[in-house]
């Protein structure tokens, strides 16, 4: 019997319910996004809690900075110093503007670290660089091979061509530092001193090319960035007497115009940093970095692991013999240190 009482069930049809419309419910839930057609490719020159001063139009009629936001749907994907974003909106740099970065064009190169060589999670530092530039100091703080290697690795790791400068040449003489470095092949040298720093050779090198500027706190980066582009005015520090370590001046990546001579290019800052962390490296291009081992470890045994107790190894020795000349031992030793790393 039903609660209704006597109701004749064929007094009742479909168009006699009511249903409450559903406000959520007239807007189709779907994960297609908008085309962008008329999106605009700028560089992104920095980054700064949250906003990207980006660079539209580079190098046409219309060349200008702005400053975006990123869009919701990338709220994941990082976005670094180098890279060539999409950006809608408001885009004319007016002041109180922002536009949107709706996309990122493929990269040509990623420079990573990490914290330290165990630690898989990867810190982007610079997109679509072809150069890295290491800066370090003949002298105060003093020079540390096995940083540079490091910095040779991950150059090599990212398809980056890596150059180095020594600095403060004029407090010591860094021919001892720079032997470390003489099997290694294509490396360009610069030396640089208080009355003598090679600017126009250096820029000459970065014509046509987006450079990144690596290197230990304290070691002149900023100094040397300061002298190609001078309007950059990145804030310059000193070394703690005490400590031996450089404070830290430049507190975030960003990149320079560098206008030589000869043509323009990209100078790209970063932080002085005292660790450089290679969890993310391949550990196949460890090797590679040392190329003059590299040439060596070719008559080892398949599998041979180049470390100590690693049975015939040809650069073991090689080294053993003095084939490989006075540096030969200690370039076998960075080589393994890095190795025993990643074999742990």
């Amino acid at each position: 019997m039903s609660w209704l009482g006597d109701v004749d069930d064929d007094e009742f049809d479909e168009a006699d319910i009511r249903v409450r419309p559903n406000p959520k419910a007239n807007r189709p839930r779907t994960k297609r996004r908008p085309a962008h057609a008329d999106a605009r490719i700028a560089r992104v020159l920095g980054v700064d809690r949250g906003r990207y001063t980006v660079l539209v139009d580079e190098d046409g009629p219309d060349e200008h900075i702005a400053l975006a936001t990123r869009a919701r749907e990338l709220r994941k994907q990082p976005i670094v110093t180098g890279d060539r974003a999409r950006v809608v909106g408001d885009s004319s740099g007016d002041d109180g503007t922002l536009a949107r970065i709706v996309g990122i064009e493929e990269r040509t190169s990623l420079l990573r670290r990490s914290a330290d060589d165990t630690d898989q999670v990867e810190r982007v530092i610079v997109a679509n660089a072809d150069q890295m530039l290491i800066v370090v100091a003949a002298a105060d703080p003093e020079p540390r091979p096995r940083l540079v290697d490091r910095y040779l690795i991950a150059a090599l790791d990212a398809g980056i061509h890596p150059l180095l400068v020594v600095t403060k040449t004029d407090l010591a003489d860094p021919a001892e530092f720079l032997a470390h470095f003489e099997g290694v092949d294509d490396l360009q040298v610069f030396t640089s001193g208080r009355d003598e720093m090679p600017v126009n050779e250096i820029g000459r090198h970065l014509v046509g090319h987006a450079t990144v500027f690596v290197g230990h706190s304290g070691v002149g980066k900023s100094t040397l960035v300061n002298a190609l582009v001078p309007t950059a005015d990145r804030a310059t520090g000193h070394v703690n007497e005490v400590t031996g370590r450089g404070r830290h001046t430049s507190s975030s990546t960003v990149s320079l115009r560098y206008v030589g001579e000869t043509g323009r290019g990209w100078v790209i800052d970063t932080p002085g940093v005292r660790s450089f962390g290679l969890g993310h490296v391949d550990p196949a291009n460890i090797l590679r970095a040392f190329s003059d081992l590299a040439a060596v470890a070719e008559d080892c045994p398949r599998g041979c692991t180049h470390l100590p107790d690693a049975p015939d190894c040809a650069i073991v020795e090689a080294v053993a013999e003095g084939r490989l000349g006075e540096r030969g031992a200690a370039r076998l030793d960075s080589l393994q240190r890095l190795l025993a790393t990643f074999a742990a």
